[in-house]
């Protein structure tokens, strides 16, 4: 593991995604509607992004445990993608950009896994750093380096409102 004594505590934040790719607006449905067999694809997806957030350090050799002080996880539907974009934050000597993309990740195949019985076609890709700020350096992806920059085709998820736009947004 690389010493960090030496650096000074700061806030640090990070934002990941990936991006869960479905074969058929069934599927997409199914998940708005919370009709999966599994149960609630988004919730059960964000605790075990939650869980993966907090225990990085047991899974990446060089990652150190780090208080993690704020987490965030919102999912954004475009055609058959289910975008996932989980931020992470802490107030500590090292970043958690390890720690967004590992959450990122284990959202991603959560709902691989809870979608497998009613979807074949799943494919999970462009997991990845969307920006991070603190410590040395900052860094962010311009929006037209996504291939679904296109904002006016987006669709937003709020399982709690379900009248013209389905969204759905989390804070921990």
């Amino acid at each position: 593991m690389v010493d960090i004594t030496h650096k000074i505590t700061t806030l640090r934040v990070a934002t990941a995604k990936a991006i869960v790719n479905v074969s058929s607006q069934e599927t997409i449905l199914a998940v708005i509607e919370n009709r999966v067999p599994k149960g609630n694809v988004f919730e059960m997806a964000k605790v075990a992004g939650l869980f993966a957030v907090k225990n990085t350090h047991l899974t990446i050799p060089d990652c150190h445990p780090l208080p993690i002080e704020y987490t965030a996880v919102e999912y954004q539907i475009e055609g058959l993608e289910i975008h996932i974009f989980i931020t992470v934050k802490t107030i500590y000597k090292t970043g958690v950009e390890v720690e967004a993309m590992h959450g990122a990740s284990v959202i991603a195949l959560t709902i691989y896994d809870m979608l497998k019985p009613i979807d074949k076609g799943i494919v999970i890709r462009e997991i990845g750093l969307v920006e991070k700020t603190g410590g040395k350096s900052s860094f962010k992806r311009q929006e037209s380096e996504y291939h679904y920059g296109r904002s006016n085709s987006l669709l937003r998820l709020d399982l709690g409102w379900r009248k013209r736009r389905w969204g759905w947004k989390s804070d921990h």
